[in-house]
């Protein structure tokens, strides 16, 4: 029997049939189906896979490689997918498949197809597996990415927290990649204040890695959502560790690295936040720290904004005139702050006890008398010079 949308057996110019797995006939009439077999038969960010779809449906395009007409990769793992199964896992272990058009679907990600900052399409996702209480478009909607370096230092966990934290207590979900290290202390601190925390994994979201983070990773699951592009059962690989930092990008508002080496993982992340034209912060670290490198290069080479404190984590994230302000440190005031540079000279030749005539207060500032006088009149009306008779000396200086 030919497979649907096949040619006739023999036909010039075209394919021989192939047989349809009998798992993969339900998903060739349905697109929900078929864009859970996508996500076992094409690897993340895979652009050429993605494309099809987009341009033809999942259905119709997972039918072309059905019928032999589609790239030798993706029939590479036709005998082993079964999208029915995949969902029945899923569901198992508390888990769903979320897809565009769904109202959990995140549609930032949707920008890695024609990412704004270059020509070269990175890959939308064809599907999401879903495993956690909180609704992924809600929970990603005001998303900060917090990333950094598994081989995190004392210095770089103690600010991812206080980022972390701060952020998810204004109302940002804390979007990171649920590794050691700083990944880690920002989901913790999110989760600490009773915020939202998202972690998008490189395998599948029952596949508890790394085995360290079993517990947090339960948390996560319980408390806020795990994602991931692949299905139950897939291993988390170094090729899909890279892709999953687009998704963490593109999911966002925009990237903070916390801490990272020169060739940190993390730096890929916010490559690919700035090629969506997204906005990038790095937290200097001290010079004599390898674990800041990245970091620092981030901030020398690539223009990334400096962050050391949620404020500014807020204000780099949320869109123009929504975040306030960072308010400045509170430093002691000194005398004569604020001051023009003709109100300094003519405030630093002031006597502070005996009373100088106007002419010899303009001698010791090397200016005019008639400029003194009227500086002299400024300074008086704040306090900074005080009349005696005919003389001026210096007031008392502000509190």
């Amino acid at each position: 029997m030919s497979a649907p949308g096949s040619a006739p057996a023999g036909s010039p110019g075209l394919p021989p049939v192939r047989r349809v797995p009998a798992a993969l006939r339900p998903a060739l009439d349905d697109e929900r189906l078929a864009r859970a077999a996508w996500s076992r038969l094409a690897e993340p960010g895979d652009a050429a896979a993605a494309a099809l779809v987009a341009e033809v449906g999942a259905a119709l395009a997972l039918e072309a490689v059905v019928t032999g007409r589609g790239p030798r990769r993706w029939q590479t793992r036709l005998e082993d997918t079964d999208p029915v199964a995949d969902l029945a896992h899923a569901r198992a272990v508390g888990g769903r498949l979320v897809v565009p058009g769904d109202d959990e679907w995140p549609t930032g990600v949707d920008a890695l197809a024609h990412p704004a900052g270059t020509d070269r399409p990175m890959g939308a996702p064809l599907a999401l597996w879903v495993r956690g209480t909180a609704h992924l478009a809600e929970a990603v909607r005001r998303g900060a990415a917090v990333v950094g370096s598994r081989a995190s230092t004392a210095y770089g966990e103690h600010v991812t927290s206080e980022i972390a934290a701060g952020l998810a207590e204004r109302g940002f979900g804390v979007v990171s990649g649920g590794a050691f290290g700083i990944d880690a202390a920002a989901h913790r601190a999110a989760l600490a204040v009773d915020g939202t925390s998202v972690a998008v994994l490189a395998g599948g979201v029952d596949r508890v890695y790394p085995a360290g983070n079993a517990a947090l990773l339960g948390r996560l699951a319980r408390q806020g959502a795990l994602v991931s592009e692949v299905p139950c059962g897939a291993s988390p690989t170094r090729w899909r560790f890279l892709e999953r930092n687009r998704l963490i990008a593109a999911a966002t508002l925009g990237t903070v690295v916390v801490e990272a080496a020169w060739r940190s993982g993390a730096l890929s992340t916010a490559d690919r936040a700035e090629r969506l034209l997204r906005p990038v912060g790095a937290v200097p670290g001290p010079v004599t720290s390898a674990a800041s490198a990245g970091c620092h290069r981030l901030l020398r080479e690539r223009g990334a904004v400096c962050v050391t404190t949620a404020d500014e984590a807020a204000e780099l994230l949320a869109p123009v005139g929504a975040a306030p302000v960072p308010a400045p440190p509170d430093v002691e005031r000194r005398p004569f702050d604020g001051l023009g540079p003709e109100e300094l000279r003519v405030a630093e030749s002031l006597p502070r006890r005996s009373a100088w005539a106007t002419e010899r207060v303009a001698r010791a500032a090397g200016l005019e008398a008639t400029t003194v006088h009227a500086v002299l009149g400024r300074l008086e009306l704040a306090g900074t010079a005080v009349r005696e008779g005919s003389g001026w000396r210096l007031g008392a200086p502000p509190r």
